[in-house]
């Protein structure tokens, strides 16, 4: 596995942004350094998956962004409308730097909020403005051969704070958790509060269990993934149970399936955890209906 590496800020790329009102290149995109998001990591942010160049299931990533700001006791500085013409012009945009029609390109549009630029104090200032910040970059979907064999993580304890729900940019907790899985060469890293499944450092996890799909409740300790609403939908359409409650580590362990969800893996199946198979050791069929339903529902959108 390797990182992307930057040396300096003229190694970014020329790709358009939009940055407080103004479009302009990614490399000279420019925040203050009193900015909170920098400080403190006093901010949310949103990732829109977008399919032949139609953002997927942007009301339902707005309605998490609404409640990602209030919970931070934050007005949202746009509209939804405005947030998707927004989207769409850097959509249109960075088609055009790969010399694509946007209809012929996968992206994700990163939305992100902070609370603005101010002098250094935890309480919390009023009446400043928020920094906002959108950018867009292609899709790197799972390669075949993870869709066909499924893919390897690890487990951990859940060391990150008991406001998971919220999509902040506060991620320390998920970069070691991410971290970890990397360092393993595996994929992700499954993790457990006193026992009980929570989530991956950058997806939601799910079980199956005689054919049935679990999930963990929508509570504080997880970030409800828009996949979850969509994922429930197409249980219901295949006729797969669906249920969400607290998932014991012994029943992850003893899974039939394993499964991730996220914007960019889509639904994803776990074969190996700490080394050991999971089931049978290849993609089950749940997963196979889900991804099917997945596709179908991109498709429609």
């Amino acid at each position: 596995m390797t990182t992307p590496s930057f040396s300096s800020a003229d190694a970014l790329p020329t790709t358009p942004c939009f940055l407080n009102g103004e479009y302009t290149a990614l490399r000279d995109a420019k925040v203050s350094v009193m900015d909170r998001g920098f400080i403190f990591g006093d901010g949310v942010y949103e990732v829109v998956p977008v399919y032949a160049g139609k953002p997927f299931r942007f009301a339902q990533h707005m309605a998490r962004l609404d409640r990602s700001l209030g919970e931070l006791r934050m007005p949202n500085p746009l509209t939804h409308e405005q947030w998707r013409e927004v989207a769409l012009q850097l959509i249109s945009r960075y088609a055009q730097t790969l010399n694509l029609p946007a209809t012929q390109t996968d992206q994700l549009v990163y939305i992100q909020v902070t609370r603005g630029v101010a002098m250094r104090d935890h309480v919390m200032p009023k009446d400043i403005a928020p920094t906002v910040f959108v950018m867009t970059s292609s899709m790197k979907p799972p390669t075949p051969e993870q869709r066909e064999k499924g893919v390897a993580c690890i487990t951990a304890d859940d060391f990150r704070w008991e406001k998971a729900h919220i999509k902040a940019t506060s991620l320390l907790g998920a970069v070691f958790a991410r971290q970890l899985s990397f360092d393993a060469d595996t994929l992700e890293t499954v993790m457990f509060r006193h026992d009980f499944l929570s989530e991956a450092a950058a997806s939601n996890v799910w079980v199956v269990k005689g054919g049935k799909l679990l999930g963990t409740p929508k509570d504080n300790l997880v970030l409800e993934g828009i996949r979850y609403g969509l994922i429930e939908e197409i249980c219901r359409e295949a006729g797969i149970p669906f249920e969400l409650r607290r998932i014991s580590r012994a029943e992850v362990l003893d899974a039939d399936e394993l499964l991730l969800s996220s914007a960019t893996k889509e639904v994803l199946a776990v074969t190996t955890l700490d080394g050991k198979p999971v089931g049978l050791g290849a993609p089950g069929p749940v997963y196979a209906r889900l991804l099917a339903g997945y596709q179908a529902a991109k498709a429609r959108s």
